[in-house]
């Protein structure tokens, strides 16, 4: 599960907060998020790039958060997946625009685990699950009415009963080795602070606006 403070300070600023470490600042912005932005606090642009530097960009949601990275869950199959697995890189933004603040992250990615996949998707709701296996994300679709025939028959396949978590569905995490918070500030003068891995730790710089 995604962890996030009950109670926070939002007008701390971040680099005269007593935090060492990034995740602890992530919890703080990130419940202030979830309380006052107006629609999914949890979305976030996923960048990823080819092996040959093309890149593309899309949102996603987060479904966890913690001090090993950032997780989101996808088909393998798809175009992102494609990508990750071949660069395991990636960077993230989180943008909440009604408190005029960006957390952006680099690193690189890894697998979930399948007890971490199979938890998530089983707290989906049903339809959703039932999409995840009748979506072949990315490909060619020849119509919409396609897609309903589809998710038609894999209803009908499970019935009632469970909904197994496609083997090709699983988790994404983004272990950051630099997480940036971004607040906007009057005239642009926006304040920028960047945590950046070094060794064990973390490194914490001002960047110009």
């Amino acid at each position: 599960m995604v962890r996030f403070r009950q109670t926070i300070d939002s007008e701390v600023a971040v680099d005269r907060s007593p935090y060492k470490e990034p995740f602890e600042e992530f919890d703080r912005w990130y419940a202030d998020a979830r309380q006052k932005e107006p629609r999914d606090a949890n979305a976030m642009a996923l960048a990823t790039a080819t092996r040959h530097g093309t890149p593309s960009v899309r949102m996603v949601l987060l479904k966890g958060a913690d001090e090993r990275g950032f997780v989101f869950y996808t088909n393998f199959e798809s175009r992102k997946a494609d990508e990750l697995l071949a660069t395991s890189r990636a960077a993230l933004c989180f943008h909440w625009k009604s408190l005029g603040r960006q957390v952006r992250v680099e690193g690189a990615t890894e697998r979930a685990t399948d007890a971490e996949a199979d938890a998530y998707f089983s707290s989906r709701p049903r339809d959703s699950q039932i999409g995840a296996w009748a979506s072949d994300q990315s490909r060619l679709l020849e119509s919409r009415e396609e897609l309903e025939r589809r998710v038609a028959d894999v209803s009908a396949r499970y019935g009632n009963g469970a909904v197994p978590r496609p083997p090709h569905w699983a988790g994404f995490r983004v272990v950051p080795v630099a997480i940036e918070f971004w607040h906007e500030r009057p005239f642009r003068l926006h304040d920028r602070i960047v945590y950046r891995r070094a060794g064990e730790g973390w490194r914490k710089e001002r960047l110009f606006p």
